[in-house]
């Protein structure tokens, strides 16, 4: 085996899975429904993290210009359309193939400039690609590998550099919530979207953020209310959905 096929974290079957969702992106009532829940809450979170870290105004047209920011496992581009509404030079990465022209189609038609490809982390280190800003977001429960694919975020990052990471805890709470209660109770998502075992705690992802020479500096919870139907972002409950910031030194 090859080094580089060594580095490779895809998992195929997980691939499939979100590439038999494609066409359904940025339909709010589809497949994808929780994550057009949760991103206004997850960018509230990105935002405030990349303004702070590189001393940017957020009150500005464009705050994050001059930044280039990889969003890795960009799906359909939920993320990586604001990032670059905002300034930034986005390249967007996934794994998926049929992921990339509907990311393409849609950025076209929103009048925005954003580099799709087809591709992954490992790959990107080949070509010696470098980034200011990492989103990795809802994707490290996909892989292989976690460990290999934050190392390759440690290799793409600049010096001084901002990863941001969020995934799902793994406990009891979290099974019954986004196992149970969203593929099988609500039908938010289609069974099998999940793998409980392949969920990583925090302090295991602070461990493995650690072990690839980054430096972990926050973490917070998303929270769903019922009640309100909607998500905010909490100092305390990591239970089951959870995001963290950590810096390559400089």
């Amino acid at each position: 085996m090859s080094a580089t096929e060594s580095r490779n974290t895809i998992d195929e079957a997980e691939v499939a899975k979100f590439e038999a969702m494609a066409a359904e992106w940025w339909d709010p009532t589809g497949k994808f429904k929780p994550l057009h829940m949760l991103n206004p809450t997850r960018l509230e979170y990105i935002v405030d993290q990349i303004a702070v870290e590189f001393c940017r105004d957020r009150k500005s047209l464009k705050p994050f210009e001059g930044l280039r920011l990889l969003d890795i496992g960009c799906g359909g581009g939920l993320l990586s359309e604001p990032m670059a509404r905002l300034g930034a030079d986005v390249l967007g990465a996934d794994a998926a193939a049929g992921n990339i022209p509907v990311a393409q189609i849609h950025a076209e038609q929103s009048g925005l400039e954003i580099d799709y490809r087809n591709t992954m982390a490992e790959a990107l280190v080949d070509d010696g690609e470098q980034f200011d800003v990492i989103l990795n977001m809802e994707v490290i429960e996909h892989v292989a590998d976690p460990q290999a694919m934050l190392d390759a975020c440690f290799a793409l990052l600049k010096p001084g550099g901002l990863m941001i990471c969020s995934t799902i805890n793994r406990n009891a709470k979290s099974y019954m919530v986004a196992i149970i209660g969203a593929e099988r109770v609500m039908r938010w998502l289609p069974v099998g979207t999940h793998e409980w075992d392949k969920f990583i705690t925090p302090d295991e992802l602070f461990e493995l953020i650690s072990k690839a020479g980054l430096e972990p500096v926050d973490r917070k919870g998303f929270t769903f209310n019922p009640l309100g139907w909607n998500w905010s972002i909490s100092d305390r409950d990591l239970s089951v959905n959870y995001v963290t910031a950590s810096v390559k030194p400089a």
